[in-house]
């Protein structure tokens, strides 16, 4: 869901994980000459056509072949994780963003798949105080935002397994405690 805290999970997890790196989908985002617009006047933002996602397929593939020259194992994230034994060559990939699971060829890369949920009420007033570039137009999140929120998330419930909601209404600490040691256990069991 927009603004319901992907980025700044990703980026928490990043400080505390080894050899941790982020691809977020929004680096993905078309130009906004190449971004269709709807009979409104909408520029339709929230579907897979405004964004590379065969690009983005390429680029996690391209750290997968090769993470090692991507890790990112700062003095930050060696002295405030909790490392599981042996993590020297364990390098972890989070992919962030809004809609990875409904795009056929990244479903077969994920190791571990999270959702985070709000709220209409919640998710309509953190957007309206977020700026964006273009900026939303009156009656963009109810005309387009959160009716595509709805149909790709009803989408992904009926393709997708293996998904974890949040609810994004949590206090930041508690999701990223949550996602932390579920990670911390997925790579103590690949260590056993």
């Amino acid at each position: 869901v927009t603004n319901g805290g992907k980025t700044t999970l990703a980026k928490k997890l990043q400080k505390i994980l080894p050899n941790c790196d982020i691809i977020c989908q929004d680096d993905f985002f078309k130009p906004e000459s190449e971004v269709e617009t709807d009979q409104r006047g909408f520029k339709l933002y929230d579907v897979l056509d405004a964004l590379y996602m065969d690009e983005m397929v390429k680029c996690i593939r391209s750290w997968m072949n090769n993470p090692a020259y991507s890790g990112v194992l700062t003095e930050e994230t060696q002295t405030t994780c909790i490392n599981p034994k042996n993590t020297e060559d364990v390098y972890i990939l989070i992919v962030e963003g809004f809609l990875l699971y409904n795009y056929g060829p990244l479903n077969e890369l994920w190791d571990r798949r999270y959702f985070l949920t709000l709220p209409y009420e919640e998710c309509k007033k953190r957007r309206s105080t977020r700026v964006y570039q273009p900026a939303d137009t009156p009656g963009y999140f109810d005309g387009h935002v959160w009716p595509m929120y709805l149909k790709y998330k009803n989408e992904l419930e009926e393709n997708a397994s293996n998904i974890v909601y949040l609810d994004g209404t949590k206090p930041q600490d508690e999701i990223l405690s949550h996602v932390y040691n579920d990670i911390v256990q997925e790579l103590t069991k690949q260590r056993e």
